[in-house]
């Protein structure tokens, strides 16, 4: 089956009239991802999805750290075909073959903050460890942002972390004037292990399994609803949801992330804007 066909806007005209999002869902699998779409299990993610579909990408980097990174710099997950493929956003350098025309092209360091400079209120919504500001590690990727959060509720360990990202995000979005953009970034942290806890009746004994990775995924189906209806309230809004790299439940022998297997390396990606309400 050809891949879904993703609209190509032309971001320098998106930046700085819509606001943005940017989700990740850390640590999901492509394969899961498309079975569960696929399978009708997806309702509110699916809906929003070019042709209900995710398409399959390669993803910048095999564990959060390194493919945020990335990400931040421009360089989302790749289309998984032969390129080169154009990027919506770059920064600036010589020699660059996937900046074209409707790239959004910055001279600052990374995209947080060239939006920053253009007057865009930039928010960060932490999940796993790299994002909670414990330490000067846990402070890297969030101290690129104006406003950051994260609390252990948000954390892997808990099993509503979605919920209560999602509630603090409709706080902050709340809290922005009307009249400015807002860039709000989430890294979900409910697939990553520990995730047995989102499927009724596994055990924390039995531990994680692609079967607890899919359960994880629906429930963060069941309320990213109220991130888009928080986000269209306000204005279009630009939306790209995607994972950062994907993770191994045994295949070939491998368990986990920060590897090179194919469970890891392909992730699903999607983006689409979230028109205003009426």
């Amino acid at each position: 089956m050809s891949e879904p066909h993703l609209p190509h806007p032309d971001m320098a005209e998106v930046v700085g009239r819509d606001d943005l999002l940017l989700l990740t869902l850390d640590t999901l699998r492509y394969d899961v991802a498309v079975e569960l779409a696929a399978a009708g299990r997806l309702p509110t993610l699916a809906a929003h999805l070019p042709e209900g579909r995710w398409q399959r990408r390669h993803a910048p980097g095999s564990f959060t750290y390194a493919s945020h990174q990335a990400i931040f710099a421009g360089f989302l997950p790749t289309p998984a075909a032969p390129g080169p493929h154009p990027r919506l956003f770059a920064a600036r350098f010589a020699g660059s073959e996937t900046t074209a025309d409707g790239t959004f092209v910055f001279d600052e360091p990374d995209l947080v903050t060239a939006l920053g400079a253009r007057g865009y209120h930039t928010v960060c919504i932490g999940g796993v460890g790299f994002f909670n500001k414990q330490g000067a590690l846990g402070s890297v990727l969030p101290d690129l942002f104006a406003e950051s959060h994260w609390e252990p509720e948000f954390s892997v360990a808990s099993p509503t972390s979605f919920e209560a990202q999602v509630a603090r995000a409709e706080q902050v979005i709340a809290a922005v004037p009307d009249e400015q953009r807002v860039f709000l970034f989430l890294n979900a942290s409910a697939l990553h292990q520990p995730n047995w806890f989102h499927l009724p009746g596994a055990t924390r004994t039995a531990g994680d399994s692609r079967e607890t990775h899919a359960a994880a995924l629906e429930y963060i189906d069941a309320h990213v609803g109220r991130l888009f209806a928080a986000l269209r309230s306000r204005r279009r809004c630009f939306a790209i949801v995607c994972s950062d790299h994907g993770t191994t439940y045994g295949e070939d022998g491998y368990t986990g992330h920060r590897l090179g297997h194919e469970s890891v390396w392909t992730v699903p990606y999607s983006h689409f804007f979230l028109e205003p309400t009426a």
